[in-house]
This record gives structure tokens, C-alpha cells and sequence, in this order.
């Protein structure tokens, strides 16, 4: 009754590759009742080189589960559908196969991520160009007004005094943006994320989250991260300084949590090449969350919670995360919001995206 009750398409596969069993959602799905499926090999389905006959193939071969997100698949009626799938053996029949589907959740997330990318480098062109046409303009302003602070009266020179200071902020926000122009290539290698971790949270307790109590629950087994370890630092000082501004006063806490995501892949975009994305990092804190109307743009530029925030920061992050290869998500909890980060473990071999890049750089 709960299998046929579900929305998500459910299948038990035999070690022959023949359909045991579907539910009513798996029915609509293939196009087809649970009387024609029974007992039919999955090839007629679906085409002989579909991810999800290789994906069941592994399964029975490994025994290990696999999970896979915003993968397509085209079924015999030639349909086509981006799915989040999901395949494990059956405990009590572990020569027989368990598939769940059903329509992708982090594969949307990620197409959003991209258009906050691509909005973010919009704000990159416009700080190049400010730079330019505004910079040296407001140098010349505020050279200007110290050169006459001498020679106007000391109840004037209060007035001389805000125009360096506000040329001095435009200046400063114009260089937050400039920081979104790719001026700088991720110098990628093996990062332990411990030690990227310790000194964020070294550098928080001896600023801005001096009372701030942190609690660290990680993994130690996680495998190296393949990034910049620089950037890395700034994506994690940057989502630890809004949890500590977040938290209140007293009892404040920053929870920063380490485990290795077995399964989690995603497709990168313009290739047929998927990147595993085994390592997430949580920050999280008990502070009062995110309003729902701020949390649906919370990565677009030029979006805050602070009465004197920029905006730029967290679209900061999600560029960096971004051009990782990784995924970043915001959640609000009951009590707080939490920060999930999804990045790549580092590998020997090159990814075919990155020899690509090289070859065409050469």
C-alpha cells in the first residue's frame, strides 16, 4: 500500500535484468500497466546504453547503493525525462535490485546556482567598468576636497571630511564587485579540509566570533577536496562571519559539520562528463534564519539581511563553489540556517574538462 501510494516510480529489477515488480507512478512513468512490465527485460524499455541499466549493473556487481541526480533518460516510447535516481539491492532478496525515481531536486538547484553565476559575472563586467569610469574620478574628488580642507573654515570641514569618507565607501563596494571577474584561475590541488576548516575557525574566534561556541562534528576518513585552497578559505570565513553576525548575543553557535556523500554526482554543464561530489560541508547556526522572501534569492547580487550589507558576499561564495564544480545550498531550519556545500574529492588523473581547458588554452 505505501509503494503504491508513492508519487515516486519504484521497480524491483531481477538479476536477469527483468522487471519483478512496479508501482502505479513507475506505471505512468514507462507508459505501460504492472501486467505488460512484469517479467519484461529492462533493454526493452529503455535503450541498452541508458545510465540506469548501467548504474543497476554496478549495483549487483558492488553491492553498494548509488544515488545519481538530474540524470536523462529516455524510456522506449522515446520520452525523455530528467530524473534523480536512486538504486540499491534488496536487503531481504540481495540478488534482486531496488530503482527509485523520481523528477530532480539538486539538478534544479544546480540550474539555479548557474543563473547566479551568470548573474554574477554580470556584476563582474560592471565592476571592471566602474573601476574605470568611477575609481579614478572619485580619486580625483576626494583629492580635491583634502587639498581645500586646509583652506575652509573648521565648521565647513566636517562637510569635507564626509566626502572622503562616502568616495571611500563607493570605492570599497566597487572593489567587492571587481572580485567577480575570473582576473584569477583556481589553482586546483589535493586540500585537506580540516586544516581549511581550523583556520576559519581560528581566524573567527580571534575577531569576529570571539563568542561564538563552535561545535565541529567531522569525518575523519574524507578523502583530500580537489580546489584552490585560498579560495576554499574564503567561502568558509565568508559563510562563518554571516553565521556569527546570525546568532544572538548570548548562546550563540556555529555548527560545522564534515561526511563523505557517497553516490552524489552531477552532470557538468555543456559535457556528457559527471562529476562525483562526495564531500559536503555544513555550517549551520542558532540564530533566527532567513525570511522566506530573502531565502528564494539569498545568492543573487545585491540581496541582504544586514542594514549596511553590499549583497556581494554570499554571490561571492556561490561563484567560488561554483566554478568548483560543486553545489551550494541554503536551508532554513527550525531553529537557525544551515549551509550545505557539496565539493569534489581530488583524483589523479584529470577530469576531461579540465584537458579540454588546457588543450584549448595551449
Amino acid at each position: 500500500m505505501i509503494l503504491n501510494a508513492m508519487a515516486s516510480s519504484v521497480l524491483a529489477i531481477t538479476p536477469t535484468m527483468r522487471v519483478a515488480f512496479v508501482n502505479p507512478a513507475a506505471e505512468q512513468l514507462l507508459g505501460a500497466s504492472r501486467t505488460m512490465l512484469k517479467g519484461m527485460p529492462l533493454q526493452d524499455l529503455m535503450p541498452a546504453d541508458s545510465p540506469l541499466i548501467d548504474r543497476i549493473r554496478r549495483v549487483q556487481i558492488d553491492g553498494s547503493s548509488i544515488s545519481d541526480y538530474g540524470v536523462e533518460l529516455t524510456f522506449a516510447k522515446e520520452a525523455r525525462h530528467l530524473l534523480d535516481l536512486h538504486v540499491s539491492p534488496l536487503a531481504e532478496r540481495p540478488d534482486d535490485v531496488l530503482v527509485l525515481l523520481h523528477p530532480c531536486s539538486v539538478a534544479h538547484r544546480l540550474n539555479h546556482q548557474l543563473g547566479h553565476r551568470g548573474r554574477a559575472r554580470s556584476v563582474a563586467v560592471l565592476g571592471a567598468t566602474l573601476a574605470h569610469e568611477v575609481k579614478n574620478p572619485l580619486s580625483g574628488i576626494r583629492g580635491a576636497a583634502q587639498l581645500l580642507e586646509p583652506e575652509i573654515a573648521e565648521s565647513e570641514r566636517p562637510l569635507v571630511r564626509l566626502i572622503c569618507d562616502e568616495t571611500d565607501r563607493i570605492c570599497a563596494l566597487v572593489d567587492q564587485m571587481e572580485q567577480f571577474a575570473d582576473l584569477k584561475l583556481l589553482q586546483r590541488g589535493p586540500v585537506n579540509i580540516y586544516e581549511v576548516l581550523e583556520r576559519v575557525r581560528r581566524l573567527a574566534e580571534t575577531g569576529f566570533g570571539k563568542r561564538v561556541r563552535f561545535v565541529e562534528r567531522y569525518d575523519p576518513s574524507l578523502p583530500e577536496v580537489d580546489g584552490d585552497r585560498d579560495q576554499l578559505v574564503q567561502v568558509f570565513l565568508n559563510l562563518v562571519k554571516n553565521a556569527a553576525e546570525a546568532v544572538p548575543a548570548e548562546d550563540g553557535e556555529i555548527i560545522l559539520t564534515t561526511q563523505y556523500h557517497h553516490g552524489l554526482s552531477i552532470r557538468v554543464p555543456n559535457s556528457r562528463e559527471r562529476v562525483d561530489l562526495p564531500i559536503t560541508v555544513r555550517v549551520q547556526d542558532n540564530g533566527p534564519g532567513v525570511s522566506a522572501d530573502v531565502a528564494a534569492h539569498i545568492f543573487e547580487p545585491f540581496i541582504s539581511t544586514k542594514h549596511a550589507g553590499s549583497g556581494l558576499g554570499l554571490p561571492l561564495v556561490a561563484k567560488i563553489v561554483g566554478d568548483h564544480g560543486g553545489i551550494l545550498e541554503f536551508e532554513n531550519l527550525p531553529k537557525g540556517a544551515l549551509f550545505r556545500i557539496h565539493l569534489p574529492a581530488f583524483r589523479q588523473e584529470p577530469r576531461k574538462a579540465d584537458r579540454a581547458a588546457t588543450k584549448s588554452a595551449e
